[in-house]
């Protein structure tokens, strides 16, 4: 279904990356990379990567970007289906972005492009602020345009839909700052090496119709 397959979907907060790699899955047999995901799964599993990064966030800091480059290595090694790999707001910075090309040449796996849902903060803020999910599934939902079919409840598993306190309107500010001051430098140097492509945000299925063109 796709020509391009080896992606980075880029986008502020509430942009959409999750549901929109979601869609992709569901559409091709992508490999779907969340670096957050990865790394608790890694702290669970007590692998040698998941204690020492464990080690670090237990002192009260950050897990430095070269074991998250290795984190991402060793999953993209046991990737099976060698279909093509969906990296999920990862990279955020240029050091990061630099470290994962090491890693993809050494695999073989160059970046055929990389995504960016664009939009403005107004619109950003206004999903943040409307996004409920599924307690234990973490299926989102938006309060204006995607509800429940069963007011509270999951369509998927029935479990408790809530919101988040990190889309509280003075978190999301916080977190539309941190991703300018982070993200637009990588979003430049992108641009720069010709990989970057431009969705403008919106509704789901036709973003995901731009998404499908864009990439064949």
């Amino acid at each position: 279904m796709f020509k391009k397959t080896n992606l980075i979907l880029l986008g502020g907060p509430g942009a959409g990356k999750g549901t929109l790699s979601a869609m992709m899955e569901e559409a091709a047999p992508f490999f779907h990379i969340s670096t957050g995901d990865l790394l608790r799964a890694e702290v669970k599993a007590g692998t040698e990567l998941g204690r020492e990064a464990k080690s670090i966030m237990d002192s009260g800091k950050l897990v430095p970007d070269e074991i998250v480059a290795a984190m991402v290595k060793d999953a993209l090694k046991k990737d099976e289906k060698k279909y093509g790999m969906i990296l999920d707001g990862y990279p955020r910075t240029v050091k990061q972005a630099q470290l994962l090309e090491e890693v993809l040449t050494e695999l073989g796996r160059p970046l055929d492009a990389v995504v960016y849902f664009q939009a403005d903060d107004d619109f950003l803020l206004r999903r943040l602020t409307s996004r409920i999910m599924c307690r234990k599934c973490n299926r989102i939902y938006n309060r204006f345009n995607m509800v429940p079919k069963k007011n509270g409840e999951c369509d998927d598993c029935g479990s408790e839909i809530y919101q988040r306190d990190d889309d509280s309107e003075a978190s999301a500010r916080n977190r539309l700052k941190v991703f300018h001051d982070q993200t637009q430098p990588l979003i430049d140097y992108y641009r720069k090496q010709g990989l970057l492509m431009e969705i403008p945000c919106g509704e789901r299925d036709q973003v995901f119709a731009e998404l499908v063109k864009a990439l064949n």
